[in-house]
């Protein structure tokens, strides 16, 4: 069986900023994400997932993560949401 990796893109729902990440397992990511176990959201939460990508391995999900953090990848994001964004 294929294991795969997800990247995804959070938005807290307290302040609309966005946060983004992978795993090889992403509902519990979630769950950890909304139960205040991850430093980083823990005071963003709730959080609700925008945006996910499927990857066949780690390397790419980590490179993918990383050309989403950058100001590209934050305007492809902003792109791809543009109508959940606005309306």
């Amino acid at each position: 069986m294929t294991r795969y990796y997800y990247v995804y893109v959070l938005r807290s729902q307290t302040d609309k900023y966005f946060y983004t990440g992978y795993t090889g397992n992403l509902p519990k990511r979630m769950d950890d994400h909304n139960s205040g176990k991850v430093n980083s959201t823990k005071r963003r939460i709730p959080m609700e997932l925008v945006y996910w990508e499927g990857c066949l391995n780690q390397k790419d999900a980590l490179r993918r993560e990383k050309y989403l953090k950058t100001a590209w990848g934050k305007r492809y994001i902003k792109n791809r949401l543009k109508n959940y964004l606005t309306g």
